[in-house]
């Protein structure tokens, strides 16, 4: 009855929009006497997935929320093919990874920005607003001035895109789909629709501008509207917070249903008695009639919402109350709220709900113009507040329906009760750092036949959100022309720089007093102890400056710095770098983590600079390769004496030794691993000798006229310096007396 009455009054002061706003007010007064039906507005459901339909629902949302969004433009996957080598005589492996570019609407009305992105329930774009994947986000916020996408207006032409006014769309370009199977993934986004929580009556003024609406303050953290009618809306949101609507000279209003702190309350003159035979007994001759309803069977609510301490996931909260017997009414309320304020209006629903209904039939023989439906009034033979839920012109008066109302409640923001959202596992946030770089070569290890150089790269970040870097190769080293080389794949190298100078220390013994402070790039990153077993095994291995080390003791001193000791020193022929150490020099762990080169994409070595970008590089990072040479080198020779004979000559010898030859085995002579057997001794520097010979073998006699005709002043030492193919060893130093 109230419907169809306040249908028609709405229609004819509002027009169909007032009709609907009638129908609402309408349909709670009957649902309040005979129940009511179901509105299928909007509703809290599960993350849903994203579509590409037409006819597909825009939502409008406020606040702030997590919704999926809708695909309106696409192109067609781009394949890109790289091919890596791990070597001359490795195979070569070809891969195949997918990019796409397309378009995703958001939202049907403008908003302030996007927030976090997941795909597939991991995160696409993290709070700092990186994306975690290659490729470029665009983001179309839909003001009524927006320009058409770059990208669509070059792939569909100038006519044919559409600038989407009024729609908020973001356009991803040359995504990287690797990590998602190849293809475009679900998405769902943090939509930022406006700068600060929303409020019901925001809400309700956006959806129905023409109306005037108060006191309905009411916070909530976002709110979305994916069907229905306004109508259905606000009927939705009546559900948690009450509504009630009039029309008044002409003019829509909405304001809160139940009574505020400031409400000023219209009184009733005293009730009329009625002549009319029509009426009941009661309010004919006394003017008014009370009715108690019976006590509801729903004596609690819950509230579904979206949770925005769990990343929008849908939760639950019931009022806080008495545990009564009676039905638990569960309100579908498609809201971003706190827990604590979900439990709040959890607990002021269930005692509405709870609250048994009281009406009162009041017959008056005039009113003020301002009492409309939705007033509320004091009576001159009732306590308390009253709404006017209807009223009935008749022939000699006015018959009021009026509804108990509880006290005026104060204030419209919730208060913040303590209430836990519950456990949960958020997708996990790591922001893309820098590259650290590091290129280098190492001595041969003995397997193949070691005639090219062992170029290495060891990259980093200072977090586990590095995802790797693309590698060039700049072969001119002047940043010319660069030559894909791979890439540096996903696994952090333990890599760092030094706080001290590395002392000096005989490589021949267990340094165990020396020890250094190194400070990792990833502060995350762990070192580990080793016993002397693991040592000689070939344990913690690292390059520190230019030598070669091993360490046994790893000690955490906090903030990604450790003190490191019990030193192996000079390893793998290094022990002419012992001497050559500084602060700050870099620290790279040899891990499986390293990246080989292929030597016939690198070029000269010498000359060569690597080149690595990364995801979260603002610049390539570019280093040279250190110690080019380390691989071809042979190793200097050792155990070098000078003896004098009687006839006033000298005769030197010396050990030799042989890259990629680690192991002195008992009766067998150390390989030569080079084409030829050649050493070159000289009196004083090799650079500038005063004299110079060359022998096949690893003895040389000096004779006493030699020896003789030397210039005072000359040099009391020879070095001696085996040549190889590519390369002649550092010298090694032998003194011979005066």
């Amino acid at each position: 009855m109230a419907t169809l009455l306040l249908t028609a009054v709405g229609t004819v002061f509002g027009g169909p929009l007032g009709g609907a706003i009638g129908a609402l007010v309408g349909r709670q007064i009957d649902t309040a006497i005979i129940g009511g039906r179901r509105v299928e507005g909007p509703r809290l459901k599960d993350l849903t997935v994203q579509t590409s339909s037409y006819g597909s629902a825009l939502p409008l949302h406020f606040g702030k929320m997590r919704a999926a969004g809708t695909v309106i433009w696409a192109t067609e996957l781009v394949e890109h093919k790289n091919t890596a080598s791990s070597g001359k005589g490795r195979p070569s492996v070809t891969s195949y990874a997918y990019s796409s570019s397309f378009a995703v609407a958001v939202s049907s009305r403008p908003i302030a920005g996007i927030g976090r992105i997941w795909a597939d329930g991991n995160l696409l774009r993290g709070a700092s607003g990186d994306l975690k994947v290659g490729g470029t986000l665009r983001i179309h916020l839909g003001h009524g001035d927006q320009a058409a996408d770059a990208l669509m207006v070059q792939a569909e032409g100038s006519t044919r895109c559409p600038a989407y006014r009024g729609l908020a769309y973001v356009v991803f370009e040359d995504l990287e789909l690797a990590d998602y199977g190849n293809r475009i993934p679900s998405l769902t986004f943090e939509i930022l629709a406006d700068p600060a929580d929303t409020s019901v009556g925001a809400i309700a003024s956006a959806i129905l501008p023409e109306a005037t609406v108060s006191d309905l303050g009411t916070s909530l953290a976002g709110f979305s509207i994916d069907q229905g009618s306004a109508g259905d809306a606000l009927a939705v949101i009546s559900d948690a917070v009450p509504i009630a609507c009039a029309v008044s000279g002409g003019a829509l209003l909405i304001h809160a249903g139940e009574p505020n702190s400031d409400v000023v309350p219209f009184l009733l003159p005293g009730p009329a008695a009625a002549n009319k035979e029509t009426q009941s007994a009661e309010i004919k001759t006394s003017g008014w009639s009370r009715k108690r309803e019976p006590l509801p069977r729903v004596r609690q609510c819950g509230v579904r919402y979206y949770d925005v301490a769990r990343d929008y996931q849908p939760g639950l909260q019931r009022g806080i109350g008495r545990s009564e017997q009676g039905d638990l009414q569960v309100i579908e309320l498609p809201a971003a709220l706190t827990a604590s304020a979900a439990q709040w209006l959890a607990g002021y629903a269930s005692r509405r709900a709870s609250r048994p209904t009281d009406t009162i039939s009041y017959r008056v023989t005039e009113i003020d113009p301002a009492i409309r439906p939705g007033a509320f009034v004091k009576l001159p033979i009732a306590s308390g507040l009253w709404r006017v839920a209807q009223w009935e012109w008749q022939q000699d008066g006015v018959l009021l329906s009026l509804a108990s109302s509880p006290s005026p409640r104060g204030g419209a923001a919730s208060p913040a009760p303590s209430s836990d959202p519950g456990r949960f596992n958020p997708a996990v946030d790591l922001l893309q750092t820098p590259t650290v770089l590091d290129a280098f070569a190492l001595p041969w290890d003995g397997t193949g036949i070691g005639t090219t150089p062992a170029v290495y790269v060891a990259a980093s970040g200072a977090s586990a959100g590095w995802t790797g870097a693309a590698l060039l190769a700049d072969l001119g080293g002047d940043g010319g022309a660069l030559t894909s080389i791979g890439s540096t794949g996903r696994t952090r190298t333990r890599v760092g720089r030094t706080v001290g100078a590395m002392p000096v220390a005989s490589p021949l013994l267990l340094d165990r007093r020396s020890t250094v402070d190194v400070v990792l790039a990833g502060p995350d990153q762990l070192l580990v102890d080793a016993s002397l077993a693991q040592l000689l095994q070939g344990a913690n291995r690292a390059r520190l400056g230019s030598e070669l080390v091993q360490f046994g003791s790893a000690v955490p001193l906090g903030g990604g710095a450790w003190r490191l000791g019990k030193w192996l020193r000079g390893r793998g022929g290094t022990e002419w770098a012992i001497g050559t150490h500084v602060a700050n020099e870099s620290f790279t762990l040899i891990e499986d983590s390293l990246v080989r080169l292929d030597a016939s994409l690198i070029g000269d070595p010498s000359t060569t600079r690597i080149v690595a970008v990364g995801l979260g590089d603002t610049a390539a990072v570019t280093v040279p390769v250190a110690d080019s040479s380390a691989t071809l080198r042979p190793l200097s020779p050792v155990h070098g004496s000078a003896k004098l004979q009687g006839d006033g000559s000298i005769a030197l010898r010396w050990v030799r030794r042989a890259r990629g030859s680690w192991l002195w085995l008992d009766g067998v002579d150390v390989p030569l691993n080079e084409e030829a057997e050649l050493w070159e001794i000289a009196l004083g520097e090799p650079a500038a000798p005063l004299l110079r010979w060359q022998t096949a073998s690893s003895t040389l006699v000096v004779t006493a006229g030699q020896i003789a005709g030397l210039p005072a002043g000359s040099p009391h030492y020879f070095t001696v310096r085996q040549i190889g193919r590519n390369a002649a060893s550092v010298p090694l130093r032998i003194d011979f007396p005066a």
